[in-house]
């Protein structure tokens, strides 16, 4: 009885930890919002983001489409009148990933890495004009991480 009770478990396991190539998309929705330093909101900067799998441009405020990646986002946003402002979004493994690897033997995972799917970016991109700033959502769940500000020397004129 208790074997039959462990592979139920095991079965459903597999059925609500599916693959991430099945459970989400390769894109990834962001909002992107731009602040000077003292917190005001910058609208109309025009922005680039980039990873591996390619380059997005947006003016903020605004919400943007991007293709999932193991590798760092990186955003960078153009203001006349204002600093450049620049912004790291840490990519980090999905749920489906972690199922892949532990029940799927791996297979699903290396596909999954390859295609992005296994992979998301922290969903709130905070530009702060004139700085450099990290965005991670490692330690904040499902809320928007904090920003990690560092100041940028002046751009060249």
């Amino acid at each position: 009885m208790k074997l039959t009770s462990c592979f139920t478990a095991i079965v459903i396991s597999f059925t609500f930890t599916g693959c991430a190539s099945i459970t989400s998309s390769e894109m990834q929705t962001l909002s992107l919002t731009t602040h000077a330093e003292d917190g005001k909101v910058a609208e109309a900067a025009k922005c680039t983001l980039k990873n591996d799998k390619g380059t997005w441009e947006s003016s903020s405020p605004g919400f943007i489409s991007v293709h999932r990646s193991a590798e760092d986002l990186t955003v960078e946003c153009k203001k006349e009148g204002f600093t450049d402002g620049l912004l790291k979004a840490v990519s980090r493994a999905a749920g489906g990933m972690w199922g892949n690897i532990i029940f799927g033997g791996g297979i699903g995972a290396i596909i999954d890495h390859n295609k992005g799917n296994g992979y998301n970016y922290p969903e709130q991109l905070p530009v702060v004009m004139g700085k450099s700033v990290v965005v991670d959502r490692k330690d904040h769940g499902s809320e928007p991480a904090p920003v990690t500000p560092v100041a940028l020397a002046p751009a060249p004129k």
